[in-house]
C-alpha cells in the first residue's frame, strides 16, 4: 500500500491539485458551479441593459434616472470588489458568494415588483453588491480549485459572460412574442433571481471550502478532508511548516494588509493586473456604448431587430471568449493580452479615420474585430492574471483590487466617453479612446511578468522564500 502524501501547509496542497494536471472528481462540478456565479453577475447586468428601453417608457425616466440605474452596479462593484476579497481572506471562499447569491435574489425581485425609480435603483444596488462580491471570490476560488496546467481555463469566464448576455436577450425577445408589453422588462431583470436561486442552491450543497485557504488558516485536517471529497487526493494532516505557523501566527489580512500588494515582487504583478482590468473595462463600456446604434444602423429600427443585433455581435464575443483560453495557454496572459490590445487599438483607429464613410458591411467588421480581440485578450485576463498571481493568503485581497480598478473604469467608460462623444463626435471620440488599448499595449510589453510562464505557483515561491530566509539572530 502507497504511503499517503503528506500535507503541511499550502504549498502541499498547491502541489498535489498540480500534480493532477487536469480538475478531477467532483471538483468538476463544483468548478463549474463557481462559474455559475459570473454568469449571474452577467446575467443581471444584460437583464437591466434588454429592458431598459421600455422601463424608460413606462416609467417615464429621465436622461439622469437612466444613466443613474445604469451605472449603480459598476460603482457599487468598486466598494465591493475589495470587500469580497476581505471577506474571503478572513472567513473563506464559499460564505462569501453564497452570500452574494442572497442580495442578487433580492435586488433582482426588489426590481422586478418596483413601482418608482427609487425601488428599481435600491435593486440596482444590492445586485451592484452582489456582483461586487462574487466576482472577485470566484476567480481567487477558481484558481485555487484548478491544477496549473489549466490556469488558462479561467479566462472561459470571459465566453461565460456572452453566453450569459445573450441568454438574457433571446429570453427578452421570447417575453416580447409573449406580448409581455411595457412590463418586458420586469421579466426581464425578475428571471435573475430565478437563476440565483437555482445557484444558491447548488452551491449551499455542493462546494467545498478552498483546501488552499484551510491549509493557509492552519486547518490541515480539513483541508486533507476537503481534498478527498473534491478530487479523490487521499493525504495526511502532517505538522505545519514554517509558512503555516508564520500565517497563522500573523493578523488575518485585511485591508490594512493590502499594501502587500504593491511592495516587492507583487508591485509588478499588481500595476499589470490593474492596468489589463482598467483598459479592457474602459475601452469595453465605452465602445459598448454605441454597439446598440451601429446595431440599429444596420439591422433596423425596431426592438427585434436590434436584440438580434446585439446577440449576433455578442456571439462574436463568445467566439473570442473562447479563444481566449486557448490563446492564454499558447502565448500566455500577458502577451495575449498585449496581441488583444493591439487589435482593439487598430479597430478604433479604423473606426475613428473611417467612421460613416464605409459601406454598413465595413462599419459592421469593425467592431467585430473589437469584440474579438478584446474578448480573446485583456477582456478575459484581466480578471485571470490577477487569480492566478498572488499567494492564497492574499489571492482574494488581490483579486477584489483588480476588480475594484475594473469597476472604476466601467464608469469612466460609461460616463466620461459621452461627454467627450457630445464634443468630439463619433469618430473624434473612437480616435481618443484608442489610447486606452495602446497604453494597456505598452504596460504589458514593458512588465515581463507571467503567471502562467512562471513555472513555479506563487504559494510555492511563497514557501521556498520561507524556508531560504536566514533565522533571525538570537537576543543578547
Amino acid at each position: 500500500m502507497a504511503q499517503r502524501p503528506s500535507v503541511n501547509g499550502v504549498a502541499d496542497v498547491v502541489g498535489l491539485i498540480d500534480g493532477l494536471g487536469k480538475i478531477t472528481g467532483r471538483a468538476q462540478v463544483v468548478w463549474f458551479l463557481v462559474f455559475g456565479g459570473l454568469f449571474l453577475d452577467a446575467y443581471s447586468n444584460a437583464a437591466l441593459s434588454a429592458g431598459l428601453g421600455p422601463m424608460t417608457t413606462q416609467m417615464h425616466l429621465s436622461s439622469t434616472q437612466v444613466s443613474v440605474l445604469t451605472a449603480t452596479a459598476p460603482a457599487l462593484a468598486i466598494l465591493f470588489n475589495p470587500a469580497g476579497g476581505w471577506l474571503a481572506t478572513r472567513f473563506g471562499r464559499v460564505p462569501p458568494l453564497l452570500l452574494a447569491k442572497v442580495f442578487a435574489i433580492a435586488g433582482a425581485l426588489l426590481a422586478a415588483f418596483a413601482g418608482d425609480f427609487t425601488v428599481v435603483w435600491l435593486g440596482r444596488v444590492l445586485v451592484g453588491v452582489a456582483y461586487g462580491i462574487d466576482f472577485a471570490v470566484a476567480m481567487a476560488l477558481l484558481a485555487e480549485y484548478t491544477p496549473a496546467k489549466q490556469g488558462g481555463r479561467l479566462n472561459l469566464w470571459q465566453a461565460v459572460w456572452y453566453v450569459a448576455t445573450t441568454s438574457n436577450l433571446a429570453l427578452a425577445l421570447l417575453f416580447f412574442h409573449l406580448d409581455a408589453g411595457a412590463d418586458i422588462w420586469r421579466w426581464s431583470v425578475g428571471s435573475a433571481a430565478v437563476v440565483a436561486v437555482v445557484l444558491l442552491i447548488g452551491q449551499w450543497a455542493m462546494l467545498k471550502e478552498s483546501p488552499a485557504w484551510l491549509a493557509g488558516k492552519g486547518r490541515l485536517d480539513d483541508a486533507v478532508a476537503n481534498l478527498d471529497k473534491l478530487y479523490g487526493i487521499k493525504a495526511v494532516a502532517g505538522r505545519p511548516d514554517e509558512a503555516t505557523r508564520a500565517a497563522t501566527e500573523a493578523p488575518a489580512p485585511g485591508f490594512r494588509q493590502a499594501g502587500v500588494l504593491f511592495k516587492g515582487a507583487y508591485l509588478p504583478r499588481t500595476v499589470l493586473s490593474s492596468a489589463i482590468s482598467l483598459g479592457q473595462s474602459m475601452q469595453y463600456f465605452a465602445v459598448g456604448w454605441y454597439l446598440p446604434v451601429i446595431s440599429l444602423s444596420i439591422f433596423g429600427e425596431s426592438f427585434e431587430k436590434a436584440t438580434v443585433g446585439s446577440m449576433v455581435f455578442n456571439a462574436f464575443g463568445i467566439i473570442g471568449g473562447l479563444l481566449s483560453a486557448y490563446a492564454g495557454r499558447r502565448l500566455g496572459l500577458r502577451l495575449s493580452s498585449a496581441a488583444g490590445f493591439a487589435g482593439v487599438f487598430v479597430a478604433l483607429v479604423v473606426m475613428g479615420l473611417t467612421f460613416g464613410k464605409v459601406p454598413l458591411a465595413v462599419a459592421f467588421l469593425l467592431p467585430v474585430v473589437f469584440i474579438l480581440c478584446h474578448a480573446a485578450g485583456p477582456g478575459a485576463n484581466g480578471k485571470s492574471i490577477a487569480a492566478l498571481s498572488y499567494s492564497s493568503d492574499v489571492r482574494a485581497l488581490g483579486t477584489g483590487v483588480t476588480g475594484m480598478v475594473g469597476s472604476f473604469g466601467s464608469v469612466v467608460g460609461l460616463y466620461v466617453f459621452p461627454q467627450i462623444k457630445d464634443a468630439l463626435g463619433l469618430a473624434g471620440t473612437f480616435l481618443v479612446l484608442s489610447v486606452v488599448p495602446l497604453l494597456g499595449l505598452i504596460t504589458c510589453l514593458l512588465i515581463k511578468w507571467d503567471p502562467t510562464k512562471a513555472g513555479i505557483s506563487p504559494d510555492e515561491a511563497a514557501a521556498h522564500d520561507l524556508a531560504a530566509a536566514p533565522e533571525p539572530a538570537p537576543a543578547t
